[in-house]
């Protein structure tokens, strides 16, 4: 029996304090050090990144710890009411540092900073700047200010552009061999639920040259992995180029050297085609892994949540997607307890998760944002039974995901290492074609004459599985 940790799908790693990975590294003058905290999801982290790449080139020094660091920028998260309340304790957390003198300064920048403007430097005094989502690259300049003493409280925001901002010149925080690759901005979707749009604006589109310029600079660096994420990934392109342009960007990039795989993440329903079905099913580097936000499957709560799609439209892509891309995972999320909805439609969403089983699923209890559309909608429930709604339907989901896994046994699967286990010089930890970073599952590779020493960290591996314990995989190599 090989006992494994669990890894709850829909998890959501944080990243921060950084370490400083970055070329600059720690030596020679430098105008300052800094700690950074970055909240929230990926595309969150890209703007993290480009912040880091931003300081470090202008002579500021990257450290791990808060303490003691001349300044703190906390890059936040505001979609959800529970992540606006991470966002407040650690800014509050990083003032009280700044009080007791373990730094001088504390900047506030992302979500929160835009949906919440100069109010901020009112709801948490001790905060000396607050930058807003399109006004990241300014980042700097307000360091330089804060430790110049130019001036007192400060705020920057600009207009959302009309093409999605760079990213290039990043100090990634993710393994080397991993990064996330942002294609476009904002969102022109119309949830009710969603506060998105309000913080980031709406959908703009990135270049494809830029994208694929982008993924170079990636490439040089040593990333093998390459995540797309964007608000609303099939969307790619309309606004710039008059359709959608995801499938010519996948032909580009699949041409990157050093590329071996591209994940595709937040793919919405809508304008997902047969071509780019059969651009992912023909490639040798896009991977058989969707993730494909749902939010439910009742024509009644779907309708409700303007969400523009149907479940007779979503099933028959889900079985077009089934049919055609061979060794397919499908990730998805859920909302329970949406406003209005019945138990008769929760059962519709229990029978439809049932039929279609999910290999990776993400359940979140309906949170109340007072500046949405859903806000004003009747029939809202009790907390406790949302609660209840989001427990049954994740025991369910965790029958299936079991279920999934018990499947891979016996299997090869093609492993990339992220890292060393930390517990056995020779066990490492990575992941399948079917698990996203941080989101999803690990698979523990053993692979004897391996250590620390001689790493094996981004290397892709076929892996004979051994054994499943719970969601998560245990394999040796299959080549020796």
């Amino acid at each position: 029996m090989v006992n494994l940790p669990i890894v709850e799908p829909g998890s959501r790693a944080v990243t921060g304090p950084a370490a400083d990975t970055g070329p600059a590294g720690a030596t020679g003058p430098a105008k300052g050090t800094y700690a950074l905290v970055s909240l929230g999801c990926p595309k969150n982290l890209v703007d993290s990144e480009r912040m880091l790449g931003l300081l470090r080139d202008d002579g500021w020094r990257l450290v791990a710890e808060p303490r003691g660091a001349d300044l703190v920028v906390i890059n936040t998260c505001a979609f959800l009411e529970a992540s606006r309340q991470e966002s407040y304790g650690v800014i509050r957390e990083m003032v009280d540092l700044k009080r007791g003198g373990g730094t001088r300064g504390v900047v506030v920048a992302g979500c929160l900073a835009e949906r919440q403007k100069e109010a901020l430097l009112d709801e948490v005094p001790g905060v000396d700047a607050v930058i807003g989502v399109f006004s990241r690259d300014d980042i700097a300049r307000a360091a330089d200010r804060l430790i110049g003493r130019l001036g007192e409280q400060q705020s920057l925001f600009r207009p959302a552009p009309a093409r999605a901002l760079d990213d290039s010149h990043r100090l990634r925080v993710t393994p080397r061999h991993v990064a996330y690759l942002k294609i476009s901005e904002g969102c022109d979707r119309t949830c009710t639920f969603c506060s998105i749009p309000r913080m980031r604006g709406k959908h703009a589109t990135k270049p494809i040259e830029e994208v694929v310029r982008e993924a170079e600079e990636l490439a040089a660096d040593g990333v093998r992995e390459l995540v797309l994420v964007a608000q609303d990934t099939t969307y790619y392109g309309i606004d710039l180029y008059g359709e959608p342009r995801l499938v010519e960007l996948l032909a580009v990039l699949e041409r990157v050297p050093g590329i071996e795989w591209i994940r595709l993440m937040y793919l919405y329903p809508i304008h997902f085609s047969d071509r780019l079905i059969d651009a992912i099913a023909a490639s040798p580097r896009i991977l058989p892994y969707l993730d494909l936000p749902l939010q439910h499957a009742s024509d009644a709560v779907l309708k409700r949540m303007q969400r523009r799609v149907n479940r007779s439209a979503t099933e028959d892509l889900l079985g077009k997607l089934r049919a055609r891309i061979d060794g397919l995972v499908l990730r998805t999320t859920f909302i329970t307890g949406f406003p209005g909805e019945t138990r008769e439609q929760f059962a519709e969403l229990v029978a439809f998760v049932e039929r279609w089983r999910f290999e990776r699923l993400g359940v979140f209890t309906y949170s109340f944002e007072p500046d949405t559309p859903s806000a004003r909608l009747d029939g809202h429930l009790p907390e406790e039974e949302k609660a209840a709604r989001r427990d049954e339907l994740m025991q369910l989901q965790q029958g299936i995901a079991h279920e999934h896994a018990q499947r891979q046994v016996g299997r090869t699967l093609d492993v990339i290492i992220d890292r060393h286990s930390g517990v056995r010089d020779d066990v490492w930890i990575g992941r399948s074609e079917g698990d996203a970073p941080d989101i999803d599952c690990a698979v523990y590779v053993t692979a004897p004459g391996t250590s620390p020493r001689k790493p094996l960290s981004g290397r892709i591996l076929p892996v004979e599985i051994v054994a499943a314990a719970g969601y998560d995989l245990a394999g040796v190599p299959a080549d020796g």
